[in-house]
């Protein structure tokens, strides 16, 4: 029984998926996000239902437009299959309403996660209206379950912290180096994983992303113009610190 409710979990995160790929496309540009019928970006065909279904569909018809044939992209399968997993994995063999609750709200900042990772991949872009929203999801959950300390620290570290840097950088060199959008989703975070957790979370998102960069560099692949979105490091090492909690410390990076 546990396993099949699983399952249904899962079923339910593989939709949750689709809507989420809704948002990763049209939120950036400005676009309604539930009135508007889904159709091809390329020739504007509508997309029956049957076209629709999560995962299967985009096998089916082997990632191509129905209409025109034009190429669908293999985001749209993998947003919807991390999303499926996600709810899938983390779904509790222990059915309590407090285990319920938990896995509601971690999923729900799954979602928003995804969606930041993805736009901020293609637009180098983390809305603020997201932000906003996990805030609202996080924000309530810590007052309620946190002592002050813990989230008023942990979001003045997250956004007070990068803001100095980012500040300082931009003295000494004479633009950016850090996106306002991640210095935001920092002090979000903040106010949820505590001072030591975003501390951490800072820490490891700016290895990590060293570590890419300077593996692209070596292979020629770096993009001096535009730069690497950073958010999508900030991002994995949250997943991290949700669904594998002291994994960083055994992998050997002990912060504190």
């Amino acid at each position: 029984m546990d396993e099949l409710f699983k399952v249904y979990a899962g079923i339910f995160g593989l939709l949750i998926g689709s809507f989420l790929n809704v948002v990763i496309y049209r939120l950036p540009l400005g676009k309604d996000l539930v009135l508007a019928r889904s159709a091809c970006p390329k020739c504007a065909a509508a997309i029956p239902w049957w076209c629709n279904v999560p995962v299967v569909s985009w096998i089916l018809l082997k990632g191509k437009c129905r209409s025109c044939l034009a190429p669908i992209s293999v985001r749209y399968a993998l947003v919807e299959l991390a999303s499926g997993l996600i709810f899938y994995l983390s779904f509790p063999t222990n059915l309590t309403s407090a285990s319920i609750f938990q896995w509601l709200f971690l999923a729900a900042i799954s979602c928003v996660l995804i969606c930041h990772f993805f736009i901020d991949l293609q637009h180098k872009l983390l809305p603020d209206v997201l932000n906003i929203y996990l805030l609202c999801l996080v924000l309530p959950y810590a007052v309620i379950f946190f002592a002050p300390i813990h989230w008023l620290t942990g979001g003045g570290f997250g956004f007070l912290g990068p803001l100095a840097v980012s500040w300082l950088f931009y003295k000494w060199k004479g633009k950016v180096g850090l996106g306002g959008g991640d210095i935001k989703l920092w002090g979000v975070l903040g106010v949820f994983l505590g001072p030591f957790g975003i501390l951490e979370n800072i820490f490891m998102s700016c290895l990590l992303g060293s570590v890419v960069g300077i593996s692209l560099i070596l292979a020629k692949r770096y993009d001096r113009d535009g730069g690497i979105p950073f958010g999508p490091f900030i991002i994995v090492v949250t997943f991290v610190q949700i669904y594998f909690p002291g994994l960083i410390a055994k992998m050997g990076f002990q912060i504190f």
